[in-house]
């Protein structure tokens, strides 16, 4: 089989796709795939990592105003679904599945014209533009969250989850905090904004810091780089000795972390909700409020319903704030049990396993 998939922009519609690839090749080994990107996406430095072929086309978003720049947006998406067939005819796949982003637009439809199946994958409880364009087209549109049917055509919905929760279902508990210069055995909480970090969140750790220090609990705060700098500089000029407090830039290995804490403390995107839920962790999620329709709000209010989740409105965070949220779940034995029950329950372990069988129902 080949199977040709498109997405990009955000590491939310990079990641569940590689998550995909990484399931099938241990299931089909022979499987052939192509990823097709742009070159200057996140993706371009992503996806060449995994030993997968990938092309690039050229494309852009609309803006929301009036702007001589949307002229330039038609051409640019006309003239790449004529590229995009070229790809599609050269390459020959068995289906195209698209994960979103403005790639995945001409891509898709591309497909579409060439009569090959496609799958649109939709990772959050509001769609994004180019899906919703898509779902008129494609042969399946594959969801996460139940409430974002609505926005599709009811015959072509499949729930099928985040790739990415399959991948990490597996992962076993081990000492990986030591590496962060944490105790294993510690009740732990990991703290973190995305891979660049978050300024609110930043700014309310550094106002919870000192209360921190007075825990029976530990903490894993990944800053982001261009947080980590100035936060580093002002913990040694305050001469303050973490002992129970470790501040990283980045963390590498997430899901080994994930499985080893006790709580999260992030932001609600669609492949972070993926990996917290297979694993049964409880969260306190802070939702962006800059994405597109607000959908990490969205995200996390239906994690809110199950009782897996505590949500803290990113206007509204303090230093004080998270500590108390964080005091509430971790110090309380029954509560922290009834959220990971919870969250265990919204997590979907085998959604690779679904989207690929919806991959063989259209093949």
């Amino acid at each position: 089989m080949k199977i040709l998939i498109t997405g990009g922009g955000t590491g939310g519609h990079i990641y569940p796709a590689l998550a995909f690839v990484n399931h099938v090749r241990e299931v089909e080994p022979d499987t052939e795939f192509m990823y097709v990107g742009t070159e200057n996406g996140l993706e371009s430095q992503i996806v060449p990592k995994y030993d997968i072929p990938f092309k690039t086309i050229k494309i852009q978003g609309f803006r929301r105003s009036l702007s001589p720049q949307n002229i330039k947006t038609v051409y640019l998406f006309l003239s790449s679904i004529g590229k995009a067939k070229k790809m599609i005819k050269e390459f020959q796949p068995d289906v195209v599945i698209g994960t979103g982003g403005y790639v995945s637009g001409s891509v898709v439809y591309a497909a579409k014209q060439l009569k090959i199946p496609t799958i649109v994958h939709e990772q959050n409880s509001i769609p994004g533009i180019t899906n919703k364009f898509l779902s008129k087209y494609a042969t399946k549109v594959a969801i996460c969250f139940p409430d974002v049917a609505e926005y599709f055509p009811k015959e072509k919905v499949v729930l099928t989850g985040n790739p990415r929760a399959q991948e990490v279902v597996t992962t076993q508990k081990t000492e990986v905090l030591k590496d962060y210069g944490l105790l294993p055995e510690k009740k732990t909480v990991v703290i973190f904004g995305g891979s660049r970090g978050a300024l609110k969140i930043n700014q309310a750790f550094v106002e919870a810091l000192p209360l921190f220090e007075e825990k029976e609990y530990q903490v894993l705060y990944a800053s982001g780089e261009r947080y980590y700098k100035e936060l580093q500089k002002n913990v040694n000029l305050a001469g303050k000795k973490l002992t129970n407090v470790s501040i990283q830039p980045y963390i590498d290995k997430m899901a080994q972390v994930l499985a080893a804490v006790d709580l999260m403390v992030g932001r609600a995107g669609a492949t972070s909700i993926a990996e917290f839920t297979a694993l049964g962790l409880p969260a306190i999620l802070v939702p962006s409020p800059y994405v597109t329709n607000d959908h990490q709000t969205k995200n996390a209010q239906s994690l809110v319903k199950s009782g897996a989740v505590e949500m803290i409105r990113d206007q509204d965070l303090t230093g004080a704030k998270l500590v108390a949220e964080i005091d509430a779940i971790l110090l309380d034995a029954e509560r922290h049990a009834a959220m990971a029950e919870a969250s265990k329950k919204e997590g979907i372990p085998d959604a690779s396993d679904r989207l690929y069988k919806v991959v063989k129902e259209i093949t």
